[in-house]
C-alpha cells in the first residue's frame, strides 16, 4: 500500500480502474488466500498507467522502491528500502544518467540529511494536538486502501475492477467482525480437510475466494 499511495501522491490523482494477475507457486498448504506474486496495471482518469509488481518468495531478487518515467527523464520517488525517500530526478531514463535534481543537493554535495518519516509523522501529529489544529488523514487512508484492494480484487477475480465498484463493494471479508470475540467462530471457516478457499481467477468473479 505504501508504494501505491506515494505514487498516487506524486500523480496527484487516484486510479479509476485496475486489471491484474498473480499466482500461487509455493503455497500448497492453502492456509491463506494470498498469491506469491502480484502484477497490477492501474489506469488514471487521464489514461496514464501505473504498474505495481510485488513478489514474496525466498531466494528471489528483492527491491522496495517506487520509480517514475517521463519524456524528460526518470525519477526515483522512494527507495530502495523505503525508510527515507532518497528522492531524485535524472535527465535520462535510468539511475546512472545525469542528475537534474536531488533532495538536499548543494553545490554538488548533499549536506541535508532526510529525517526519519516515522519520526516526522509523530511530530506532525503532536504539533497538531498541542496547537489544536485539525489533523485527520482518514479520507486519504480510505482512498489508498480502496486503490490497493482494487488491485488485489482484480488479481483474485481475473476481471477489471473500477474504483467505484471497489468502494461500493458489498463483499464482507469478515462478516460480523464488530461482534467478534475470542470465543467466536472464525469469520472464514476452513473446509472439512482443514484447508481454506483460495482465489480462482476467471471462475470466482464476484468474490476473491
Amino acid at each position: 500500500i505504501h508504494n501505491i499511495d506515494e505514487c498516487c501522491w506524486m500523480k496527484d490523482a487516484w486510479p479509476v480502474k485496475a486489471q491484474a494477475q498473480g499466482g500461487r507457486h509455493y503455497r500448497g498448504d492453502k492456509i491463506d488466500q494470498n498469491f506469491d506474486n502480484y502484477t497490477v496495471e492501474y489506469t488514471f482518469p487521464d489514461e496514464t498507467k501505473m504498474y505495481f509488481h510485488g513478489r514474496n518468495m525466498a531466494g528471489c531478487h528483492q527491491e522496495f522502491s517506487s520509480n517514475a518515467h517521463g519524456t524528460k527523464g526518470y525519477a526515483l520517488i522512494s527507495g530502495p528500502g523505503g525508510h527515507r525517500s532518497q528522492a531524485r530526478i535524472h535527465k535520462g531514463q535510468g539511475p546512472d544518467s545525469d542528475l537534474a535534481w536531488m533532495f538536499g543537493q548543494r553545490d554538488g554535495g548533499r549536506p541535508l540529511r532526510e529525517s526519519s518519516p516515522y519520526q516526522d509523522e509523530w511530530e506532525h501529529l503532536m504539533e497538531a494536538i498541542r496547537n489544536d489544529k485539525p489533523f485527520n488523514e482518514l479520507e486519504r487512508g480510505v482512498q489508498a486502501s480502496v486503490v490497493t484492494s482494487m488491485g488485489r480484487m482484480a488479481a483474485h477475480t481475473g476481471i477489471e475492477v473500477t474504483y467505484d465498484e471497489m468502494f461500493n463493494c458489498d463483499h464482507q471479508f469478515a462478516p460480523g467482525v464488530e461482534n467478534l470475540t475470542l470465543e467466536s467462530k472464525s469469520p472464514l471457516p476452513s473446509k472439512a480437510d482443514g484447508t481454506y478457499p483460495i482465489p480462482e481467477p476467471g471462475k470466482n468473479k464476484n468474490r476473491e475466494y
